[in-house]
């Protein structure tokens, strides 16, 4: 099905700043981009780069005063995430080296801390997709997903010990988890259909059955279309932007996501 979705980010600076900016989705095997429009203030200009996980980066310098960035992007996407129950754990001698980065502790996901509560979370668990699920599961009903609960990103230790949390904590807890037991998984920002109250929302990835499964611990279900921006190993990879120098006032954060009937570019 295609799905437009909008972006619209709007700052007030002080003095002229550098930006990154991650808002750009591009096209793989779960989605194909039709149409697409990237506008900024007038008189700004951005260089765009490709970060080490494929990621399209935007590279600019916004000017003192009032500066805005709007978005938009035509989709084609499934109307859910596939699910594989019982697909196999891979060996880690046989990852691809692709997804070996992604079993490694990283900076909010101290995978090397999170072996003894992964074990007891997937006990009785066959190994690889059940295991992810399983660890879903287990974060979905000891921590209540609240939207806006969270300003500062929080390591996966320290989401685990609370009781409510945005979606990236509780990615970041479940990545831990996966990669403690040896099973590559990666964090992933962007859009999802039908989300409450609409904005950006993160899920993670594992690795198993020979290709990344999607898993969201903020949703009872897998439905809805969603569309991938930006994968890293954390938060820290997949900011939506990133700006340097002295704090910019973010004015407004306006997302959309609805069904289209065909790209209209």
């Amino acid at each position: 099905m295609w799905m437009r979705a909008t972006c619209f980010l709007e700052f007030n600076s002080l003095v002229a700043t550098p930006f990154i900016f991650m808002l750009r989705p591009r096209s793989g095997w779960q989605q194909w981009i039709g149409c697409e429009q990237y506008l900024l203030s007038s008189g700004v200009s951005a260089v765009e780069f490709t970060d080490p996980f494929g990621n399209l980066c935007q590279r600019l310098m916004a000017p003192a005063g009032l500066f805005s960035i709007s978005t938009s992007f035509d989709v084609d996407i499934s109307m859910g995430s596939d699910i594989a129950p019982g697909a196999p754990f891979v060996e880690v001698q046989e990852l691809p080296v692709e997804t070996l980065p992604f079993l490694l502790p990283s900076r909010f996901c101290e995978s090397d801390r999170c072996t003894q509560l992964a074990s007891s979370i997937v006990a009785g668990r066959l190994a690889g997709y059940d295991q992810c699920s399983a660890i879903t599961e287990y974060i979905r009903q000891t921590i209540d997903y609240t939207p806006g609960a969270g300003q500062l990103s929080v390591s996966a230790c320290e989401v685990n010990q609370q009781s409510q949390a945005v979606c990236r904590d509780m990615a970041h807890l479940g990545i831990a988890c996966c990669r403690a037991l040896s099973i590559p998984a990666r964090m992933v920002v962007g859009y999802l259909e039908n989300l409450q109250p609409m904005d950006m929302h993160a899920w993670f990835e594992a690795y198993v059955g020979g290709r990344w499964y999607t898993f969201d611990p903020t949703q009872s279900d897998m439905l809805g279309g969603r569309i991938a921006v930006a994968y890293g190993r954390d938060a820290a990879d997949v900011a939506i932007y990133t700006q340097f120098g002295d704090l910019v006032e973010l004015l407004q954060l306006n997302v959309t996501m609805a069904p289209i009937n065909a790209p209209t570019c």
